[in-house]
């Protein structure tokens, strides 16, 4: 049997076992997606989806192309495109997976090249303020100044890690990138495209939260738990594990343990994203040419680095 063919019968096990599931046990997974949809309503929904209508109205309007000009030089000296400074702007106000849907927004303007897109995808993969702080610090930790803290780590990671990671990348002439230019209802299509991408960011919630109870309940996670507790609190391996699938329900779990690094571990989780927001992301940048195996390898490394990070001012 081949590789390919090995991978696709575990896929197809999987799946059926997973669809089994939710078949015998319907009331509990059905009440779990229900769970899902309003962690999405009160922690994700308020902090996306204004600064996406705002992100799409400033690269659709050409705002954002224009307000990159003043910038170019320092791109050029990082080994940056001209746009790669606005789309990390728009990335840090809005949140996960706006970086990524404005990359690719660039790229299928005529903005970006595929290159361009590689070397910025890790840049412009950030989560925003109002969630980190407002959602995970003040609401589920109860500690405003600790949401401060993991903001400040989490972005200082993506930026040392990606200037970095440029700085060693390939030389590449930047051509003069198109105008973009928006037809139609600029609003409308903004709204549009902003609501599009905030249900499916529900939708990915939703799923992988019921995927992670579906974990939880057949003790999948429980080897992985069990060496995370060699190095952590028993609750905070618990809830690690659980971020892996879904980084708001791990953050919502970590919040209650009672580990002397739970600000850190939220901030590894965070910045990793797990499997629902890498998959958001990753639905993206495909298109733009990037690769996902090196793509999750560097937001680990970002991860790592945020955890260095707090550790170090806790």
């Amino acid at each position: 049997m081949t590789i390919k063919r090995l991978k696709y019968v575990i896929l197809c096990l999987c799946i059926t076992l997973f669809g089994a599931a939710l078949i015998i046990y319907p009331e509990r997974y059905a009440a779990a997606c229900l769970e899902g949809f309003v962690l999405w309503a009160e922690c994700v929904l308020p902090s996306l989806f204004p600064f996406v209508v705002l992100s799409l109205v400033f690269i659709k309007t050409g705002i954002a192309d224009r307000a990159s000009l003043p910038l170019k030089r320092a791109m050029n000296a990082l080994n940056l495109p001209k746009n790669a400074a606005v789309c990390f702007l728009l990335s840090v106000c809005s949140g996960y997976p706006a970086g990524s849907r404005m990359v690719a927004e660039f790229y299928e303007n005529g903005a970006l090249t595929k290159e361009d897109c590689k070397k910025i995808a890790p840049l412009c993969s950030t989560s925003g303020p109002l969630f980190i702080i407002g959602s995970v610090g003040y609401k589920m930790f109860g500690d405003k100044l600790l949401g401060v803290k993991i903001f400040a780590a989490h972005v200082l990671a993506v930026l040392i890690f990606s200037l970095i990671y440029c700085r060693f990348c390939k030389k590449t002439q930047h051509v003069p990138p198109k105008r973009i230019k928006s037809a139609g209802n600029i609003l409308y299509d903004s709204f549009y495209g902003a609501i599009v991408s905030v249900a499916v960011a529900g939708g990915f919630i939703a799923f992988f939260y019921v995927v992670a109870k579906f974990l939880q309940d057949f003790y999948i996670l429980l080897p992985l738990e069990k060496f995370f507790g060699l190095f952590m609190e028993e609750s905070a391996a618990k809830a690690c594990c659980l971020g892996l699938a879904e980084v708001t329900t791990g953050c919502r779990y970590l919040a209650a343990s009672p580990s002397p690094v739970k600000g850190a571990l939220a901030g590894f989780m965070i910045t990793f994203g797990g499997i629902s927001i890498l998959a958001q992301q990753l639905a993206y940048l495909i298109k733009t040419g990037v690769k996902p195996i090196k793509f999750i390898a560097f937001k680990f490394i970002q991860a790592a680095l945020c955890f260095a990070l707090l550790l170090a001012v806790q």
